[in-house]
């Protein structure tokens, strides 16, 4: 005969938990809500002086940079970008491979087929 399923001696816990299920599950995740707003925090002011050191700049600084800050202009882009486009250069064919058709020739010779 194989073994039974039932324990010779249940524990009353056991056999506690084995007709109320929620008495384990409820408290289980209790405890991972809890912990997930306890550690929020933690992860807030790490992310704040993290903040922190990233925005810290003196007003010398920021006064510099707005110095040296170029004004844009949507013209002298257009031109820019315009006279890039004059430069001389010639397009040129790449060879295709052998079994590749040409686009808009008909093929020489029937598709293969398996």
């Amino acid at each position: 005969m194989p073994f039974s399923s039932k324990p010779i001696n249940p524990s009353p816990l056991h056999s506690r938990l084995k007709r109320h299920p929620a008495l384990f599950g409820v408290p289980f995740l209790l405890i991972i809500i809890g912990a997930s707003f306890g550690l929020q925090t933690f992860t807030q002011t790490r992310y704040d002086l993290q903040d922190q050191k990233v925005k810290q700049m003196s007003s010398e600084q920021a006064l510099s940079l707005d110095r040296k800050k170029k004004k844009f202009d949507i013209r002298e882009e257009y031109y820019k970008l315009s006279a890039a486009g004059e430069q001389d250069w010639e397009p040129k064919r790449i060879s295709r491979p052998n079994d590749f058709p040409e686009l808009g020739v008909p093929p020489t010779e029937p598709p293969f087929r398996s």
